[in-house]
């Protein structure tokens, strides 16, 4: 299955505080399920910045601590995407919009992550996503 690692908290935000857009520099033309690795590497400055952001959208995130990292995490559909100049709720301005729906929670899976979108097997999703 396809995946695609986010750092932290914004991997957080995905699954559980309904973050429907990931911003990235690239466009993407799949559509459907992908999984949320969330990445091992968030520096506290990274942290803060992003802890200061979702407080200005009405969401309290974890810890860093407390935040999983090295693992995927759970499962979003990719809807669309959209370059744009204008930010707007979770989307940054001069980026593209990766539009997110339906995440679910999965059972954590170890895993080490990589740039662009990878894949992970098969058989470690379906005994956890069933």
């Amino acid at each position: 299955m396809k995946a695609l690692s986010v750092r932290q908290p914004w991997a957080w935000a995905i699954i559980y505080a309904l973050k429907n857009v990931e911003n990235r520099g690239w466009p993407i033309n799949y559509r459907g399920d992908i999984l949320i690795h969330a990445a091992k590497t968030c520096t506290k400055r990274e942290y803060l910045l992003a802890k200061e952001f979702c407080q200005s959208m009405g969401v309290v995130i974890p810890e860093l601590i407390s935040l999983r990292r090295g693992q995927v995490i759970g499962i979003v559909t990719i809807v669309d995407c959209r370059f744009s100049q204008v930010a707007s709720g979770w989307g940054m301005a001069g980026q593209y919009h990766w539009h997110l729906e339906n995440p679910r929670e999965i059972t954590p899976i170890p895993y080490i992550g990589q740039l662009g979108i990878f894949e992970v097997p098969d058989d470690l999703v379906m005994e956890v996503a069933a």
